[in-house]
């Protein structure tokens, strides 16, 4: 099993996720993350005052899947949130040794119900 960490622009998480649907990946989980990589800073004003914007909002997706789906689901993310500009974000890939069904309590080896949105 693979963990799959894509940190996106928030405006291509809608396109993201239905590209992930499309090949079936309906298990995942989203958080709302800030972050700065070769983007250059910016200026904002609030209240009359100047400042300077060195975070960026991001969007954090993260999938857990057999290793054998890896290479597609990359493939579907960044043909879904490329823009070709800086800041389009990265994916990192993880080993995952274990995983559990919280509700059982037993050993999940079937990850890939999450694939087909079984639970």
């Amino acid at each position: 099993m693979k963990k799959i960490e894509a940190i996106i622009r928030p405006e291509k998480l809608t396109e993201t996720i239905k590209g992930l649907k499309n090949i079936g990946i309906t298990g995942f989980t989203v958080s709302q993350v800030v972050g700065r990589g070769k983007q250059k800073d910016s200026q904002g004003v609030y209240r009359g005052k100047n400042y300077k914007v060195t975070l960026r909002p991001k969007v954090k997706l993260e999938i857990v899947l057999s290793d054998y789906l890896v290479e597609l689901t990359i493939k579907k993310i960044v043909d879904s949130a490329q823009t070709g500009e800086d800041g389009d974000g990265k994916i990192y890939i993880y080993p995952i040794l274990e995983a559990y069904n919280i509700r059982t309590g037993k050993a999940d080896y079937d990850i890939d119900d999450l694939v087909n949105g079984e639970d």
